[in-house]
């Protein structure tokens, strides 16, 4: 990916998140990414791929964040990961997940819904595998899908449910990261 195609992607991303996918105009997105209107169209050629596409960077930031540890054979508990997703909502998602909102803007695009599907369902497989509980994605899901959506309502009580249903997966005594690190 070009820095150019970067930019682009980071500035459409921070634009939907602050606007939604409905309010921005074309000229909030281009304002957005810093770049000429014939170059966003030169890279990205209509507002669903901006979306797409913005979605797409937003996922590669989520995994980065929520999974740094994809390239070591280390485990990390579960709870790790429900604080690194807490960590994602209260800097990045405060109102809830931007993958949802977006398909709820458009609910019959297909292929929208297909990369929420995508995301959701690579979320729970490294979630699995990170913690070692493969075989319990769907588990997995439901505690993270949870926290995401009471998030906006509940705050920290959502995280320490969240944990409380990792404990009940078998992981034993619930840690937050913090309290690993200290």
């Amino acid at each position: 990916m070009t820095d150019i195609q970067n930019q682009i992607d980071a500035g459409l991303e921070r634009a939907f998140a602050k606007h939604g996918f409905a309010e921005p105009n074309i000229e909030t997105l281009r304002k957005a990414t810093g770049v000429s209107l014939r170059t966003l169209y030169k890279y990205v050629p209509s507002r669903e791929r901006m979306i797409l596409r913005a979605l797409e960077h937003r996922h590669r930031r989520y995994m980065v964040q929520v999974f740094p540890e994809t390239e070591k054979a280390d485990q990390v508990a579960l709870a790790t990961i429900v604080d690194r997703v807490a960590h994602w909502m209260k800097a990045e998602t405060t109102h809830g997940c931007l993958f949802h909102a977006a398909v709820a803007s458009a609910p019959q695009d297909e292929e929208l819904r297909a990369l929420l599907d995508r995301h959701k369902a690579e979320m729970a497989d490294r979630a699995a595998k990170a913690s070692g509980l493969r075989g319990q994605e769907s588990e997995i899901s439901l505690i993270i899908e949870g926290l995401m959506q009471s998030w906006p309502l509940r705050g920290d009580e959502s995280v320490r449910a969240a944990k409380a249903l990792c404990a009940l997966l078998g992981e034993g005594p619930v840690r937050s990261a913090e309290a690993e690190t200290s």
